[in-house]
C-alpha cells in the first residue's frame, strides 16, 4: 500500500522542467513574432517627404484622373499649381489643351518655365443631347499626338473623362484595339458619367486617314 500511495503521489506531482520547456519555448515564438512584426513595421513605413530647392517639403500630387496611356503619353484633368511639382518629373514636351477657355496664367507661367509647347483644341463641353464633338478637331490634335517630336505629353481637359476619353478613344483605334475594349477604357475614367454619344462617336470615327502617320511607341492591340 505505501508503493502504490508513494506511486500515486509521483504521478500527481507537477513536472516542472516540462513546464519550464514549454515556456521557454513560448517566450522564444513571441520573441520571433515580435522581430516578424517589426520587420513588416519597419518595411511599411513610409518614405521620407522629398524636399524642394529651399529645404521645405512639398508632396507630389498628380492631377485629378490622371494616367499613363502608352509610352510618352499622359492624360488627366485640369492640372493646378498644386500640381506643378509632379508633372515636372514626367519632362513634359507639350500639353494637348482640349476645352475653348483660355489657359490660366499659372498654368502659362508654368509651361514658359519649363519650356512646355501648348496645343489647344477648343471642343465644347455640352452636355447630352447637345454634345458635338467636331471630327476636324480630334483628327489634328490625333496628329500632334502620334508625333513623337511632341512627347512625352499630356492631354487634358476639364475632367479628364468625355474629351480626353474621346481622343484616347481614337488613338485606341489607330491601335487596333477592338471597340469593347476602347469602352471600357473611356467608362473607367467616364464612370456614372459615361456617354453613349462619346462611344458613338469612338465607334465611327473613320482612321482611314490616319494610318499613314508613323506610331513608334507601343502599339499593342487589345
Amino acid at each position: 500500500m505505501k508503493i502504490d500511495n508513494a506511486n500515486n503521489n509521483s504521478s500527481n506531482r507537477p513536472n516542472h522542467k516540462h513546464e519550464e520547456q514549454l515556456i521557454a519555448a513560448e517566450v522564444e515564438e513571441e520573441d520571433e513574432q515580435m522581430c516578424r512584426t517589426i520587420e513588416v513595421v519597419d518595411l511599411l513605413m513610409p518614405s521620407p517627404p522629398l524636399l524642394s530647392a529651399d529645404g521645405d517639403e512639398f508632396s507630389l500630387v498628380p492631377p485629378l484622373n490622371f494616367s499613363m496611356v502608352d509610352n510618352g503619353i499622359f492624360r488627366s484633368g485640369f492640372p493646378d499649381s498644386a500640381n506643378f511639382a509632379f508633372l515636372q518629373t514626367l519632362r513634359l514636351r507639350s500639353i494637348i489643351y482640349l476645352c475653348p477657355e483660355p489657359y490660366p496664367d499659372a498654368n502659362t507661367e508654368f509651361l514658359k518655365s519649363d519650356g512646355i509647347r501648348l496645343f489647344q483644341f477648343g471642343i465644347e463641353g455640352h452636355k447630352e443631347p447637345f454634345v458635338n464633338i467636331p471630327e476636324d478637331m480630334i483628327r489634328d490634335a490625333l496628329k500632334v499626338l502620334l508625333d513623337v517630336r511632341n512627347h512625352p505629353v499630356l492631354i487634358h481637359c476639364k475632367r479628364g473623362k468625355h474629351r480626353t476619353g474621346c481622343l484616347v478613344g481614337c488613338l485606341r483605334k489607330l491601335q487596333r484595339w477592338c471597340l469593347s475594349s476602347v469602352f471600357d477604357e473611356y467608362q473607367r475614367y467616364a464612370a456614372a458619367k459615361a456617354r453613349i454619344s462619346d462611344q458613338r462617336f469612338m465607334e465611327l470615327f473613320d482612321i482611314s486617314s490616319l494610318k499613314h502617320l508613323p506610331m513608334s511607341f507601343s502599339c499593342l492591340k487589345r
